[in-house]
């Protein structure tokens, strides 16, 4: 099989993707040269949704030279273009030991979102993390020892569907009545009570939800949905030279798998929009079925710095938005901080409950 390679046109080294400069660099004389991409109607027609159902029936590999590893520490599943190698494994930091092998068929990535933030962009942006990181170990800035970031496109399934919801519940409508009672002197005293008055009530509600982004790996899949919100109005369709010097993630998530988290993600916002439709001071929401029209979905690639830093012989992951700059990931927090915070706050209480005495 024909590998994919990217050579410089005036010293025929190989070139990479830089993201400082938006272009493709080459690794030996600097050079820098303009990805040859799709454009116009070639392009939206890329970067638009496909049908849900017809994407199940046509699967291909994400590139004819893409090659596939497996890391056996964590079970990530990425494909890289050579001539770059899989050395080691971006989520857990394991050498890669398994051959690589040609990339299995999948529904391919249709847009992605080139690197923007260079390396070392990214690192300063997770020491400035760190340092500003409430409750944390006083010396954990001066100790931390940050790992070599590493550049990944992870794969995300972006869905849109027309939704139509049947819902039953309760509407609750707020009163006051004035009631008697007694106080701690035994004497009769009226009082302002608020009550709800209960009806039930049923009705649809309808509506379109658009990119509902959903991470397709098992490996980082909390702390980069952190990352959101992601400028997906910037999606470029996707060509192989924007990974030169990166890896891309194999999806772990299919595409019928992923709807159904996609669904998980919906739900929230149909909520709010049954609350709304019933109206009131209060709801109760008792049953709801919602069905989903007109599916469709991107798959997309969206570029993350994958690190970890070290802190008194813990690992701690990391995770960079290399778009906006956003930075997620675990930490240590400080016993006595947060010890000295609970003393402080009770302190306070204390001192107020004290001056509504006299």
């Amino acid at each position: 099989m024909a590998q994919a390679r990217f050579t410089c046109d005036a010293c025929g080294a190989d070139l990479v993707w830089d993201p400082a400069q938006g272009q493709l660099k080459c690794s030996a004389c600097g050079k820098l040269q303009t990805v040859a991409a799709a454009g116009g109607d070639a392009a939206a027609k890329a970067i638009a949704e496909q049908c849900f159902d017809a994407a199940l029936r046509a699967q291909q590999p994400i590139t004819p030279g893409a090659l596939e590893v497996k890391c056996d520490g964590c079970g990530a599943v990425f494909n890289f273009e050579p001539p770059q190698v899989a050395g080691a494994c971006p989520f857990c930091a394991a050498r890669i030991v398994a051959q690589p092998k040609a990339a299995s068929p999948l529904v391919s990535p249709s847009a992605l979102l080139p690197f923007r933030t260079p390396v070392e962009g990214a690192r300063g942006l997770v020491q400035s993390w760190i340092g500003g990181l409430w409750f944390a170990p006083s010396a954990l800035q001066k100790m931390a020892q940050l790992d070599a970031l590493r550049g990944v496109y992870l794969p995300h399934w972006s869905y849109s569907a027309a939704t139509r919801t049947r819902y039953a519940g309760e509407r609750g409508d707020r009163y006051t009545e004035l009631v008697t009672t007694t106080n701690a002197q035994g004497q009769r005293v009226q009082q302002t009570v608020v009550r709800v008055r209960w009806r039930a009530v049923q009705g649809i509600v309808e509506g379109p939800l658009r990119d509902v982004l959903v991470v397709a790996t098992q490996v980082v899949d909390e702390r980069v949905t952190a990352l959101e919100p992601w400028d997906l109005e910037s999606l470029t369709a996707y060509e192989p030279a924007y990974l030169a010097g990166f890896q891309a993630q194999r999806y772990q998530i299919d595409l019928p798998a992923g709807f159904e988290l996609a669904k998980q993600r919906m739900q929230p916002v149909i909520e709010g929009w049954i609350r709304a439709d019933i109206g009131g001071d209060e709801q109760r929401i008792h049953a709801r079925d919602t069905r989903y029209d007109d599916v469709a979905f991107r798959h997309i690639l969206l570029p993350v710095w994958i690190g970890a830093y070290r802190f008194k012989g813990r690992v701690f992951q990391i995770a960079v938005n290399a778009r906006t700059g956003e930075v997620q990931g675990d930490r240590p927090y400080s016993a006595l901080k947060i010890t000295l915070l609970i003393l402080a706050i009770f302190l306070v209480i204390l001192v107020l409950a004290q001056a509504s005495r006299r």
